[in-house]
């Protein structure tokens, strides 16, 4: 990688920050199942209601999380959601009681993305426009390592298969909070929003119906972040003749490319035209992978197996590119003194494609086969081309906006 993956400023203190709390989320997310189910007691069934129920606090938090970061400023607002969602980490080895684990998953859920809302506010607010792309591009490849280096060590506690090695991971991850929360008040202090103009609504954002559709769309070409996560081995399994094996190493490939390539990829996607063109570039490489999918259907070991590496190739490709166009779209056509919550709403995709991506996926992909196969692949087609005509509305809505404002009223 040509550029130093580690900077100076506050990028470096944004990169070190995420690379703390995405490895205690790395060991987290190895051996929580296996705590709530071996240690705490729960069914897998009890588990899995817990954890949807938690989700909908996730997929809700982000817009009013982002507010609470432009008013009071991200900065302050990151740190202490944060910190929440450590202590809310911490209180699950309280308790063996289902309903308490209800209320700290909810808690957690709730703390963890208003924090990640508040944290996508905060990128902007300290990072010039020139870098604030690049930067955003190595935070996604630190996250890709530490959650990586965190499940490595998960594995070691895994190993050990005790109550108290578990219970260590998520001590582990607590502290990554906290460590993350603290390194993010070493950035320069954030002022808040100025009030809002007489008449504009507390939550701007859901009446900005332009931008609205454009995180719909994001959403709808998030859609690939389960087919590696819980399609790949099932399809594997039931559809191909490739080894079972195969996941482990196509999900390997897939992290080396995001570490290797996301920077370099993002370079040359630093503006809207360019970001418009990203994603029409994701929606044919994301439509690609869905006809090699269909393709090793039924394949033999060695045609599935070199058919499904061409497949997480496209992937993975087109999941760098409509990730680096999103932060652009994303940031550019939010109102800068809005940041907090329009990143709330325009993230909250990827809440709302975890909680659901994985059963509507399971029935379109695994059960209808070939079909679901090609049937999603018009919609990454669909999702990626349709993104320039809502781009050029959201600018002229906001080329409207800026036009019709009056001046803002600085807060006291």
């Amino acid at each position: 990688m040509k550029s130093r993956l580690v900077e100076k400023g506050p990028a470096r203190t944004l990169v070190l920050g995420t690379l703390a709390n995405s490895l205690g989320n790395g060991v987290f997310v190895t051996c929580s199942a296996l705590y709530f189910t071996r240690i705490a007691g729960f069914t897998p069934a009890q588990l899995g209601l817990g954890l949807s129920i938690a989700g909908i606090a996730g997929l809700f938090a982000g817009v009013p999380f982002g507010h609470l970061a432009d008013r009071r400023g991200p900065r302050g607002t990151a740190a202490a959601l944060l910190v929440l969602a450590g202590l809310a980490t911490a209180a699950y080895l309280l308790t063996d009681a289902y309903p308490l684990f209800i209320v700290f998953a909810f808690l957690y859920a709730l703390f963890d993305r208003g924090a990640y809302a508040a944290r996508q506010a905060l990128i902007p607010a300290v990072l010039d426009g020139a870098n604030l792309v690049r930067v955003r591009a190595k935070i996604r490849v630190v996250t890709n390592v530490g959650v990586s280096a965190g499940a490595a060590l998960g594995g070691l506690a895994l190993l050990w298969d005790t109550g108290t090695a578990y219970r260590l991971t998520f001590l582990l991850n607590a502290l990554s909070f906290v460590a993350c929360g603290l390194v993010f008040l070493r950035l320069p202090a954030v002022p808040p929003a100025p009030r809002r103009p007489p008449g504009e609504p507390r939550l701007a954002v859901l009446r900005d119906t332009p931008y609205a559709l454009l995180a719909v769309l994001n959403m709808v070409m998030q859609l690939h972040i389960p087919i590696l996560e819980v399609i790949l081995p099932l399809w594997i399994a039931l559809h191909t003749g490739a080894p079972h094996a195969l996941t482990a190493v196509l999900l390997l490939l897939n992290t080396l490319a995001c570490v290797g390539l996301q920077v370099p990829v993002t370079k040359r996607i630093d503006e809207l035209r360019s970001a418009v063109r990203a994603f029409r570039v994701a929606g044919v490489a994301l439509l690609g992978c869905c006809a090699a999918f269909a393709l090793s259907s039924g394949r033999g070991p060695w045609a599935a197996t070199v058919i499904l590496v061409v497949a997480a190739a496209l992937h993975v490709y087109g999941e760098m590119v409509q990730s680096a166009g999103s932060w652009v779209i994303g940031y550019e056509l939010a109102p800068p003194t809005r940041q907090g919550q329009y990143q709330g709403l325009f993230n909250t995709g990827i809440a709302a494609v975890q909680m659901f991506g994985p059963v509507s996926l399971t029935l379109l992909l695994i059960d209808w086969g070939t079909p679901g196969w090609l049937t999603l692949g018009a919609v990454f087609l669909a999702g990626g081309l349709a993104m320039a005509p809502a781009v050029r509305w959201a600018e002229r809505r906001r080329a409207g906006s800026a036009q019709a404002a009056p001046a803002p009223v600085t807060a006291t």
